[in-house]
């Protein structure tokens, strides 16, 4: 049976987790809301599909938090603590730049994903590590989509 040394680092690992998947969410709808170029229509709109993505997996992640008997994120301060995504508060990016940090964001996701996977079968969370497979092929589709804007 796993120890509650286990427990404490998923609920830790999943924490981070949520702090990047609300930074990834806010960055990509900043994206979505000023992007600019040839693209605006698509990018505007694969923006805002991403974001949707993103924005649905937080609540999960976070009960998965509260089902492991830990508490979750509380604030804004909070996220901006514990997340690995690096802010972009400009609002003239180029539309090409954009792409290719959020293919870099969400490449990173995934191996957090894998370590929260990793975290889940440390301490016995078969849900998790379940779910974390589907994170984790969002994120690669993510990816995959970006990239191939860039070529």
């Amino acid at each position: 049976m796993p120890g509650d040394n286990a427990s404490k680092a998923l609920i830790d690992t999943l924490n981070g987790l949520l702090a990047d998947y609300f930074a990834l969410y806010l960055k990509t709808k900043n994206y979505h809301w000023h992007v600019k170029g040839p693209q605006f229509h698509d990018l505007h709109l694969l923006f805002d599909a991403q974001a949707t993505e993103l924005f649905a997996l937080t609540d999960v992640i976070a009960e998965r938090v509260r089902k492991n008997g830990g508490d979750t994120l509380t604030s804004i301060g909070a996220i901006a603590g514990r997340t690995a995504i690096a802010d972009d508060d400009r609002s003239g990016v180029d539309a090409m730049a954009m792409v290719a940090a959020l293919r870099d964001d969400n490449a990173a996701l995934v191996e957090r994903i894998r370590a929260a996977k990793a975290a889940a079968t440390e301490a016995g969370d078969n849900a998790t590590e379940g779910m974390a497979d589907d994170w984790t092929d969002q994120a690669q589709q993510r990816v995959w989509f970006l990239s191939s804007i860039l070529g």
